[in-house]
This record gives C-alpha cells, structure tokens and sequence, in this order.
C-alpha cells in the first residue's frame, strides 16, 4: 500500500474541500492507495504527537459545498521557520524541513500533494530541492498565479463581493451617499476590479494604480449635482495613494510572517474629507466574508478537476510540478515556473479597456 499525504496551507479559500474529494475519490480507484491528511498544514507533521487523519471516501463524502478545509489550515510556522518560544518569552524560528522529510519517510509518505498559494508553493519548492516527492495544487482567491489561468476560489470571492456591491448601491443612492468597500487583494487587483464592473461601481482603486485623491474627488463630483447624487467605490485591501504606502498592521500572532492588510477604505474615507469632500461617507471592509460560505459552481468543477491531476501527477512520478489551467486543459508546469512572477493587473488588459469604457474611475 502507497500513502499520499494532503495538506492545505495559507488562507483558506471555497473550493478547497473539493480538491481533497476530488483527490481521495481519484486515488480510490486505484486500491493500492492510501490517502492521509495532516492537520494545519505541515504542522500536523511536525508537532509530537503528530496530528495527521485518514482521508477514505467516506470522510470525504458531500465535502465538496462546503466551505474551509476538514483538515484545516494555517499561515504560521511551517517546516522552514518553526517557532520555538525561548527562556525570556520571545520567540525565534528554527529549520525543521530536514527532521520533517525523515518523519515522512518513517510514515511510509511516497508523494506530498501542498494545495496552497505562493507561500504554500514556495515551500514546495524548497522541499522538492531537498528531495522530496511533492506536488503543488495553486490556491489563492486573489487570483494572482501568471502559470495558470484562474484559481478556484477566486470566483467565489467575486461573487460575494459583488453582491456587496449590489447591496450598498441602494443604500448609497437612497441616502446621496459615497459607499466605499474594501475587498482583499494585497498585490493584485482582480477582485476589486470584476466586482467594480460587475456590479456597477463608478470607481475602483487597486494595487496595481497608486490612486491620486484629487482625480478621485473629481470622479466623485461627476456623480453629484446641487449636493444630489451617490457613489461606489470598491478598493482593493493593498491599494496606495500615489503619495503614501499601503496600510499594514502589526501582527502579535507567533509564526505569522506575511504583512496584514487593511484599513485602506478608512484611509480613503479621511483623505476624501481632508481633500473637501462635503457628502456623507461610509466605510464596509468586507474582510473575511470573502473566503468563506458555499463555493460556486465554477469553484468547485476548477477544484474538482485540479485533484484528480493533481493525483495523477503522482501515479506518473512527475514531482515538483504545480497543476495549472492553461484553457481548455488541465495541464501542470514545474514550481520555480509557477513562481516566476505574479499575475497583476495589467493596464491594457481586456477588462481594464472594458471598464474604462464605461466610464470608470481608476484615479489616474
């Protein structure tokens, strides 16, 4: 009996339970497969006692709605950087890859299959480059891989937050009100943007444009007349002003090693009103409404078909691959490919040219 181990790291994200199913149903028909999960990512490996379950058809059956992971996830420590809490009460971090693949090893581990986004993979990367048998699965509701056309989740995202933006539309117009929602996307754009013209937005701001606040206003002014009007404006958790730097947060979580987003909306709102915006104000950080709830149809078909190549990856040895999207196939591309460089925003990308002609603000 051969043994792949599943893990989820980073954010959780919808879709992230299908891609276990879609791998556990995939490797049942083979027989000669035993699937295991471990708990919060690599953790689940590295804590005494070790914190891993069995994955069999019928631990996974009717996951595939359900929002989250089972096995659960997590954006602190990791085999590279363990923390490790010393006599002072401070904390410093340890390399623990080189004792986590021995462990593997032991547990009779052939492949490793790391459903997770940048941080996950990069991970990945480092593991495959010590030897071990790993395969990436890309997952990232900011849709912000270049090496594959979408990531599940993402669309999810997008639809909630353009019901948000449904939602604040009536509001905003029954009370000549400028509604600003922040939604997440910490270098990438894409959300905000696919929700701004989805649901009719007059101004969107994104990571990828450092806004200035006077075009802003003037976007904001177009809408109103003798005081009468309203505005959306949907923005992006990493955007900037064309003077300042993104918002960051001081994080006290031990292990937690990426910047925390977020507060950019409230900005926006006080440099409006310190630049003479007179009209009522209010402020909705969408926050984490974003990555949980039901995965949308699209979400889970892309999940579905990422864990079963995912899965087949492993029957023809082809480690330290990252499944990819490449339309209409499913196909995979090697780790350092997947890692090479973002994907942004691009000025002259389709969907800008479409919003701008409508007509939308971008404060440029």
């Amino acid at each position: 009996m051969k043994r792949v181990m599943i893990l989820t790291g980073g954010g959780d994200c919808p879709g992230l339970n299908a891609v276990i199913r879609a791998i556990v149903k995939r490797a049942a028909l083979e027989r000669n497969w035993e699937v295991i999960g471990s708990i919060e990512a690599f953790n689940g490996i590295l804590r005494e006692p070790t914190e891993i379950v069995v994955l069999d058809e019928k631990a996974v059956s009717g996951i595939h709605y359900q929002g989250g992971t089972i096995i659960q996830t997590t954006n602190k420590g990791g085999p590279f950087d363990w923390p490790v809490k010393q006599n002072d009460g401070t904390y410093t971090s340890v390399d623990r890859s080189d004792e986590m693949i021995r462990k593997i090893g032991y547990l009779g581990i052939d492949v490793v299959i790391n459903i997770g986004g940048d941080g996950s993979q990069r991970i990945s990367q480092r593991l495959f480059e010590k030897g071990l048998n790993i395969i990436g699965v890309p997952k990232t509701i900011d849709n912000d891989l270049t090496a594959t056309d979408a990531t599940f989740g993402f669309q999810t995202a997008v639809q909630i937050a353009t019901e948000a933006v449904d939602k604040l539309v009536t509001t905003a117009a029954s009370h000549n009100r400028v509604q600003i929602l922040e939604v997440m996307g910490r270098d990438a754009g894409w959300i905000a943007l696919n929700a701004a013209v989805a649901g009719g937005a007059e101004i969107c701001l994104i990571p990828e444009i450092p806004y200035d606040i006077d075009k802003v206003m003037k976007g904001i002014e177009k809408r109103f007349v003798k005081g009468r009007g309203f505005v959306n404006i949907v923005i992006a958790e990493g955007s900037r002003n064309i003077h300042g730097s993104q918002v960051i947060q001081n994080s006290n979580e031990v292990g937690y090693a990426h910047v925390k987003l977020g507060g950019i909306g409230f900005r926006l709102e006080e440099e409006l009103k310190n630049a003479g915006c007179e009209h009522s104000i209010r402020t909705t950080v969408l926050g984490h409404l974003q990555r949980g709830g039901v995965p949308i149809a699209y979400d889970r078909v892309l999940a579905t078909q990422y864990g079963v190549k995912a899965f087949e990856l492993v029957l023809r040895g082809e480690f330290g691959r990252m499944v990819s999207y490449r339309h209409p196939m499913i196909t995979s591309v090697t780790l350092e490919e997947a890692l090479t460089q973002p994907n942004l925003v691009d000025p002259d990308t389709a969907l800008m040219k479409t919003a701008r002609g409508i007509g939308m603000c971008f404060g440029d």
